[in-house]
């Protein structure tokens, strides 16, 4: 985006370590709802549960 709106713009993305990193739980529902892995993102007990919601549910939801 700021490429977009400014050319003259350079972003620079760094990646933090995962014990530093914020997840928001729309992302990881969406993660799930691709049948992508979320295994270390959520406590264990969670993920079958989230895949079962997640896969469930019609995208427009």
């Amino acid at each position: 985006m700021n490429r977009k709106l400014r050319r003259e713009i350079q972003t620079v993305f760094l990646m933090t370590d995962y014990k530093w990193m914020y997840l928001s739980s729309t992302l990881i529902k969406e993660v799930a709802s691709h049948g992508g892995n979320i295994a270390g993102l959520v406590p264990d007990s969670v993920v079958p549960r989230l895949y079962a919601r997640c896969v469930a549910r019609p995208e427009s939801a």
